[in-house]
C-alpha cells in the first residue's frame, strides 16, 4: 500500500539511523563508544528521581495544557536567577524542546512559508519543519570560520514575503558556537526591520565555557518578536523526560500556540513533577556539570588535533563539535567503524554531518561528535577513531 507523499520526504535521523550497525557490533562482543548522540552519562539530580519515586497521586491525571503552574513558577524563578524578568504567563510547557520548535513553526507560518536558518543545524529541525509544512532556507556557516554567524547581508537577501522567522541555536547544536551580542543584535535589527520573528533555541545555555551566557531575552527592546526555546533534557541530564518550554512576551503568539497545546491536551504529568524537583537542585550541581563538560571538551579537542588529517574548531558551548575527517564519505566511514572495524574489541559511533545541512553535498566529510562520555572513555574512543582512520584509508583510499 502507498504511503503519504508527506512521509516520503522525511529522512531517518543521521544520529540514530546507524543504530542497527551498533547493535550488530555489540552482538559480536564489541564495545561501542557512543559519540553520535547527545545522551550524557552525567547522573540526573537525585531530587528529580526522588520526586518520581514519591509520586503519590491516586492516578495520573490530565494537567493544564500550558503546563503545571508550579513548574511554570519554577521556570520564572530560574530565569530571575539569570537576571531575566518574565512572569508565569510568559511560559508554556511543552513535550520537550522538539515540540516547542514544531509548535513555533506552526504558530508563525502557513504551509510553504519559510524559516531562515544557519547551517549546519540540529538535524531533527528538518523533520519538525516538514511536519509543519514549512520550508527551511539555509545560510551556510563555515568550519573555517568556527561556524560564526554568516554576514547579515546573506540573511537579508533571503527574506521574502513568505519568511516567518529566523531560527538560531545558541549555544549551537551541532557546532558548539555561541553567537556574540553583536551578532544577535544585528539579527534582531533585521527582524524588526522586516517585521518577522526570531526563534532562539537556548537549550544548552548552562554550558558556556569562556564567557557568561547572554540570553536573547535580555534584549527588551525587541521582546515582542522573540520566541525562546528551552528544555530540561540536557541541563539536568533527563533527556527521556521530554519536558521543554517556550518563553515569550508576545501575547498573540502565546494565545495562538495555546491552541496547539490544548489540541495535544497536556505535557506529561510525572515528568513535570521531576522537572519541578530538578529546578530545586543545588546550584553546585550545574556548576560541577559545566566544569565536567569543559574538561571533556578540552580533552576531545586536544585529542583530535593529534590525529592526522582531522580539522575542527574548538566549541565555545554545548557538548558537540563538528570535525572535518580525511575520508571520502563520513557516513561510509561511520558504517565501517561499526561493521568492519574494532580495536581491542572496541569501536566508536559518530554522526555523519551531511544531513545537518540543507544545501546538498556540504558536510559530506564532516561528523558531529558529542563529548558526553567521561575522559577515560573519550580516550579509548579517540584511539579507535585514529586506528579506524588508518584502517579505512588503507582499505578504501
Amino acid at each position: 500500500m502507498q504511503m503519504s507523499h508527506r512521509i516520503s520526504g522525511f529522512k531517518c535521523s543521521p544520529i540514530r539511523r546507524l543504530s542497527p550497525y551498533a547493535v550488530a557490533a555489540a552482538n559480536k562482543g564489541i564495545k561501542v563508544h557512543f559519540l553520535n548522540i547527545g545522551q550524557p552519562d552525567i547522573k540526573t539530580p537525585p531530587e528529580a528521581l526522588a520526586a518520581i519515586r514519591n509520586f503519590s497521586k491516586p492516578n495520573i491525571p490530565y494537567g493544564p495544557s500550558e503546563g503545571l503552574l508550579e513548574l511554570r513558577e519554577g521556570v520564572v524563578e530560574y530565569y530571575k536567577k539569570q537576571n531575566i524578568d518574565i512572569n508565569v504567563d510568559d511560559v508554556l510547557i511543552t513535550t520537550g524542546g522538539s515540540e516547542a520548535l514544531q509548535f513555533a513553526f506552526m504558530t508563525l507560518c502557513d504551509p510553504f512559508d519559510e524559516i531562515i536558518i544557519p547551517e549546519p543545524y540540529y538535524t531533527n529541525v528538518t523533520s519538525f519543519a516538514r511536519t509543519a509544512m514549512v520550508n527551511l532556507v539555509p545560510i551556510t556557516s563555515r568550519i573555517e570560520d568556527s561556524f560564526s554567524l554568516p554576514p547579515i547581508e546573506e540573511f537579508e537577501k533571503r527574506i521574502t514575503r513568505k519568511t516567518g522567522a529566523i531560527l538560531l541555536c545558541s549555544p549551537n547544536n551541532p557546532t558548539g558556537y555561541i553567537y556574540t551580542r553583536e551578532e544577535m543584535k544585528s539579527i534582531l535589527n533585521l527582524c524588526k526591520k522586516n517585521d518577522i520573528f526570531l526563534i532562539v533555541d537556548e537549550v544548552y545555555r548552562e554550558f558556556c565555557y569562556e564567557d557568561d551566557f547572554f540570553s536573547v531575552l535580555n534584549y527588551k527592546d525587541y521582546e515582542d518578536r522573540i520566541v525562546c526555546i528551552d528544555s530540561f533534557s540536557k541541563r539536568y541530564s533527563m533527556c527521556g523526560s521530554r519536558i521543554g518550554a517556550v518563553v515569550t512576551k508576545n501575547e498573540d503568539f502565546k494565545a495562538n500556540m495555546l491552541k496547539l497545546s490544548q489540541a495535544r491536551l497536556c505535557p506529561p504529568d510525572i515528568e513535570q513533577i521531576a522537572a519541578i524537583a530538578a529546578l530545586k537542585t543545588s546550584e553546585d550541581y550545574l556548576i560541577n556539570v559545566k566544569e565536567e563538560y569543559k574538561k571533556r571538551r578540552d580533552f576531545l579537542s586536544d585529542g583530535l588535533k593529534k590525529i592526522d588529517g582531522i580539522f575542527s574548531s574548538k566549541p565555545k558551548g554545548a557538548f558537540y563539535l563538528v570535525a572535518e575527517l580525511p575520508v571520502d564519505d563520513a557516513e561510509k566511514f561511520a558504517i565501517f567503524l561499526l561493521e568492519e572495524f574494532s580495536y581491542n574489541k572496541e569501536t566508536v559511533m559518530i554522526a555523519p554531518a551531511e544531513d545537518f545541512y540543507v544545501t546538498p553535498k556540504i558536510g559530506k566529510k564532516q561528523a558531529r561528535i558529542a563529548y558526553v562520555l567521561n575522559t577515560e572513555d573519550l580516550s579509548k574512543a579517540l584511539v579507535c577513531l585514529e586506528k579506524g582512520l588508518e584502517a579505512y584509508t588503507k582499505k578504501y583510499l
